[in-house]
């Protein structure tokens, strides 16, 4: 192992302590280091790192700037031991990130989309994106978090459910108002009443009692909102959007109550699970 393949693992060991998953720094660090090293260079330099960040040549500008972010990245954390190293600069290629406009979710579409949910096959099927849906839309909760709760992970009794699979590995609480609690338990009934023997301990299950996954769920949204008209040629509502729905429903609720919405936005930033409430704001509640 090279000088530089070491300091490679040493930097993703530290990010990754710190919450950061870094699968992408893990899969391009290494080339990185195999194209210095074939260069001829002992550590990082503006001039290879921009010429290993625009391959392939014929990608996309947001690839290749994708590519400098993690070499300036790993380069800064270089710095600090090896002096000689550069750190490329920002804004050599001309990226655009392009954020999908969020689909706002009014009531009564919520209330349409769980009764479309009610045309899936077999019941099982109907019954899991039926209050799968109805948790993201009540509690703001990512569809990825919803899917990965285990049983032990739902406390009907407390009202509360543990998220321990959010963004940066943070675990934190979600309390449910009671009218979602109940639905949880009605799901539960049916599911174990559906499926008393399933393959897999989480909540949420298919209609063959394995755990669901994104494309799954996706595949039965995208039906659901084609068969009730929300999808449309130009118009393409996602899941992610019942979250920023939650989010603007509470602002506006508090808005028009009179509620500081200054001194309340850190207690919604907690509860969706977000890093700091400048950051949600920033990514729209992502």
């Amino acid at each position: 192992m090279s000088a530089l393949d070491a300091h490679v693992e040493d930097y993703l060991r530290l990010r990754r302590a710190l919450g950061f998953k870094l699968e992408r720094h893990g899969l391009v660090l290494p080339q990185l280091v195999a194209y210095l090293e074939a260069a001829g260079a002992a550590t990082v330099t503006s001039e290879l790192a921009i010429a290993w960040a625009r391959l392939p040549e014929g990608a996309r500008p947001n690839h290749w700037a994708a590519r400098l972010a993690v070499a300036r990245g790993f380069a800064r954390y270089l710095q600090t031991i090896d002096p000689a190293t550069e750190v490329p600069p920002p804004g050599v290629f001309p990226a655009r990130r392009h954020r999908p406009t969020p689909y706002l979710w009014s009531h009564g579409e919520i209330m349409r989309l769980l009764e479309g949910t009610r045309a899936l096959r077999p019941p099982l099927r109907a019954a899991t994106h039926e209050t799968l849906f109805g948790l993201l839309a009540a509690s703001g909760m990512r569809v990825g978090e919803a899917i990965a709760l285990q049983r032990d992970d739902v406390d009907l009794a407390a009202g509360v459910i543990t998220i321990r699979e959010a963004k940066f590995d943070r675990s934190r609480l979600v309390p449910l108002h009671p009218s979602t609690t109940e639905a949880l338990g009605r799901y539960a009934a049916e599911r174990d009443r559906l499926c008393p023997r399933p393959a897999s301990r989480t909540f949420f299950v298919s209609s063959v009692g394995t755990a669901l996954d994104r494309s799954g769920v996706g595949k039965a949204f995208r039906q659901i909102t084609t068969a009730i008209g929300s999808r449309t040629a130009t118009v393409h509502p996602r899941v992610h959007d019942l979250r920023h729905s939650f989010a603007v429903r509470t602002l506006i609720r508090w808005q028009r109550s009179g509620v500081s919405i200054d001194e309340r936005i850190g207690v919604l930033s907690t509860y969706l699970g977000h890093v700091s409430p400048t950051k949600g704001t920033q990514t729209v509640f992502a």
